[in-house]
């Protein structure tokens, strides 16, 4: 039996628990993207090659796909809402010393440190989340959650470029600092403790995952830009590759591991996965590319560009906590796959229309498309990675969801880049565009199969929650 324990709440518990879980995430899920249109007036100010520069982007993607599952881990372990916290005042700590960088070096340094509160506090809002929130209404919760954390994804261009166009691309990293001082002190008060399973840390688990995941996440992040035949990119792959091979092996054998090999045994829990790794695949590196195109071909401002992708990175507001609803009424699995499906389709229409001188009407279905069929996906899949586990199971259940999320955006934009520059280039608008349709059809069909995917995920009687587990396990205790 696990060791599940919950302090009280004041009341409104699971109210403060959405937006304190919601905020944070989208502060976690912004900074992916939040720099890249923001990298021409860095280098202005600080300096440095345009190689240089792009580990603005990759060093925070790096440690916060290597770190997700430690970070649920010792979550678990030490208790989740101090992890939360200690992340938490990480993130806004090194928020702060990035807005405040002297020189390139510093700032990269700044943005890895970022990483790591992120990593800590990402998978615990889902997990704080679930503990505070009732099971009957935890879809809507989900939705909501996952519509915060959806806009953040999408519209990382178009904040990074406003901005950065309006006032100065420090304001970047210094919109976190109130929003994390604000949150460390209610996350104290508001929010409920809890553990896992009491388990000791398992060391060599974390430390070939780590390993693994940094071999594979840095080869994928730094092929594009250094070439995939450089030594230390194909070092990283097959490094990386051999230690998840060695960790997924391990854990088989181990008394106590980081993550249990049998979860995977569950269709529930591997279908989920899998679609939410292939989504993110299509999704990173879709918006990557066509918020450079709205800018570089079209020759809308970064705030124009992203006014215009609306419809597509908005949308989620509207249909996520429909989607929530939903998931509660008919289960997981309709949702998931139709919202897939969707963008798919939606991706592709766009990868047929794009020209050097598109309107922007024409675009508009394919973005509407894409911008529901995200909002459908988030809240149910959420809901799914949760309900297919055990309770004392669903804070590593996250960090690993969260995990294979991130290696998802980072391959997505390795892979579209690659494609895009295979068959076109930044030379005209139209080397663009015959770069850009191949990598959008990539995209779709990537996302397609990713639905296909999510029909493989049971029905929802057989993905509830072990029952010899009570129910009540993850709730607050009433004081």
């Amino acid at each position: 039996m696990s060791q599940q324990t919950a302090q009280p709440t004041r009341s409104g518990g699971a109210a403060w628990a959405l937006v304190i879980t919601s905020v944070a995430g989208f502060m976690a899920s912004l900074d992916n993207l939040v720099v890249t249109t923001a990298l021409p007036s860095i280098r202005e100010d600080l300096g440095g090659a345009l190689h240089d520069l792009e580990w603005t982007v990759s060093a925070y993607t790096l440690t916060f796909a290597v770190l997700l599952m430690t970070g649920a881990a010792l979550g678990d372990r030490f208790g989740r809402r101090r992890l939360f916290l200690t992340g938490l005042t990480i993130f806004t700590g090194a928020s702060a010393a990035a807005a405040i960088a002297p020189g390139i070096d510093s700032l990269i340094a700044a943005r890895a440190v970022q990483g790591v509160g992120a990593a800590i506090m990402m998978p615990l809002t889902l997990t704080l989340l679930t503990a505070a929130v009732p099971a009957a209404k935890r879809g809507m919760a989900y939705g909501i959650w996952g519509a915060v954390n959806g806009l953040a994804v999408a519209s990382g261009p178009l904040i990074g470029g406003s901005l950065t166009e309006h006032i100065s691309w420090q304001w970047i990293f210094w919109l976190n600092v109130p929003l994390g001082l604000a949150l460390i002190p209610l996350a104290r008060l508001r929010l409920a403790e809890s553990h896992g399973t009491g388990s000791p840390l398992d060391i060599p688990g974390t430390l070939l995952a780590s390993g693994g995941l940094f071999g594979i996440v840095y080869g994928l992040v730094r092929g594009p830009a250094d070439g995939w035949t450089a030594p230390l990119v194909l070092t990283g792959l097959i490094a990386g590759s051999a230690l998840l091979l060695a960790f997924v092996i391990y854990s088989t054998r181990a008394k106590n591991p980081m993550l249990p090999m049998r979860l995977f045994r569950s269709r529930a829990f591997s279908g989920i996965n899998a679609a939410s790794l292939l989504m993110f695949l299509g999704m990173f590196g879709s918006i990557f590319l066509l918020s450079q195109y709205m800018q570089g071909v079209l020759g809308y401002s970064p705030t124009e560009a992203g006014l215009r992708m609306l419809p597509w990175t908005g949308m989620p507001m509207i249909a996520a906590p429909i989607a929530g609803i939903l998931s509660d009424r008919i289960g997981g699995r309709p949702v998931v796959a139709t919202g897939l499906f969707l963008q798919a389709a939606g991706l592709g229409y766009l990868a047929s229309v794009v020209t050097v001188d598109a309107s922007y009407a024409i675009q508009l279905p394919g973005l509407i498309a894409s911008g529901i069929g995200m909002g459908l996906y988030f809240a149910p899949a959420a809901n799914l990675v949760m309900s297919s586990v055990r309770h004392s199971e669903q804070g590593i259940a996250s960090g690993a969801n969260n995990a294979l999320r991130e290696v998802g955006g980072a391959l997505g934009i390795a892979i579209m880049a690659s494609i895009f520059s295979a068959q076109g280039g930044y030379e005209t608008g139209q080397t663009f565009v015959d770069g850009l349709r191949p990598a959008l059809v990539t995209g779709a069909a990537v996302i397609a199969v990713a639905g296909a995917a999510a029909l493989l995920i049971p029905t929802r009687r057989s993905t509830q929650p072990d029952k010899q587990e009570p129910a009540q396990a993850l709730e607050p205790i009433a004081g």
